[in-house]
């Protein structure tokens, strides 16, 4: 369990077992940071990024649990529009060089309060949002200033399978994880 003492996971699961949504970053918490970018003959170049299968199985778990999910990202990207349609997302904002403004009209269309709401964060662009949220979670490699402001560091790193971590953390805490086992699907 990535929450060491008792009294830490009973504030942890105090607020998980609130959590409704489950927003998070993209380069660096559903991808390991990297950007490539593949040069074309034309000069101009495509974008690629590396999704783990994990955290796409940890999504779909979370959709059929009732979470509902969502990305806020600086980057424009297909790949994500596509990764994020894969999976179920309900919330896909790019191109936010400002997160804050993003999350609050993802909260008013999803109607709920920040207390219901989780973010995965890896980086400083996401410690406004992480300031906010009843339940802020970084991924293992995250930027230190993220990592003192969090209710919960998962062991993994970004883009290998830390959003799967977060998501088994809260379904547990919420009381169905084990229940889900079994719908797993691909």
């Amino acid at each position: 369990m990535p929450v060491r003492s008792r009294k830490r996971w009973r504030t942890f699961a105090e607020r998980a077992r609130r959590v409704r949504l489950l927003l998070m970053d993209v380069d660096g918490v559903l991808t390991d940071g990297h950007i490539y970018l593949q040069s074309l003959p034309d000069g101009t170049a495509e974008e690629m990024k590396a999704f783990h299968a994990h955290d796409g199985a940890g999504l779909k778990l979370a959709r059929m649990a009732g979470l509902r999910t969502g990305v806020i990202t600086g980057r424009d990207s297909p790949a994500t529009t596509r990764r994020a349609r894969e999976v179920g997302m309900e919330f896909v904002s790019q191109k936010q060089a400002e997160k804050l403004p993003a999350y609050e009209e993802i909260l008013r269309q999803a109607r709920v309060g920040d207390e219901e709401v989780a973010y995965i964060g890896d980086d400083l662009p996401d410690l406004p949002v992480l300031d906010r949220v009843g339940l802020a979670i970084a991924v293992g490699n995250a930027a230190p200033e993220v990592k003192r402001v969090v209710h919960l560091v998962t062991r993994r790193s970004g883009g290998d399978g830390a959003v799967r971590e977060a998501i088994e953390a809260i379904l547990r805490a919420q009381g169905c994880w084990h229940k889900l086992i079994g719908k797993a699907r691909a």
